[in-house]
């Protein structure tokens, strides 16, 4: 899979298939993306080329975390958490198919702006994966 920023600075490419696709509902997703929510998928570090531009700004977040960005348009492209460290996660609306990757769940329910209606079925974690999935039922934050 291929992917970049919008301004087509960075251009990337994934030499796995990715696996742990979700949609992340955290302040921070919220707030570096403008977005009510954002889909991640995770690929091992060593899959991930960048193929075009070195342009890429990380920014510490959190932490244990450190999201990149194009230094020149502001795409957020993926983040890393310092208990993965072989793993990344690349943002799936950055794929040039983001069709091809399908998320499995959400994070970070807890914190998620309340008119915001993802419309499915999947199973909600009020905050990591590691934690217990609230029913969709239950979900409402």
């Amino acid at each position: 899979m291929e992917g970049g920023c919008f301004c087509g600075a960075v251009r990337y490419r994934l030499d796995a298939d990715s696996f742990d696709t979700g949609w992340c509902h955290c302040r921070i997703c919220q707030r570096v993306s403008g977005a009510p929510a954002l889909v991640y998928t995770t690929v091992p570090r060593s899959s991930l080329t960048i193929t075009r531009g070195d342009g890429l700004t990380t920014i510490q977040t959190t932490s244990f975390g450190e999201r990149r960005f194009c230094a020149r348009c502001g795409t957020h492209l993926a983040m890393t958490v310092a208990h993965e460290p072989d793993m990344i996660d690349v943002t799936v609306a950055s794929l040039d198919a983001p069709e091809r990757v399908a998320p499995g769940f959400h994070i970070f329910w807890a914190d998620k702006i309340a008119w915001f209606d993802p419309g499915d079925d999947l199973p909600r974690h009020k905050a990591s994966r590691s934690g217990d999935p609230t029913p969709p039922e239950q979900g409402a934050a």
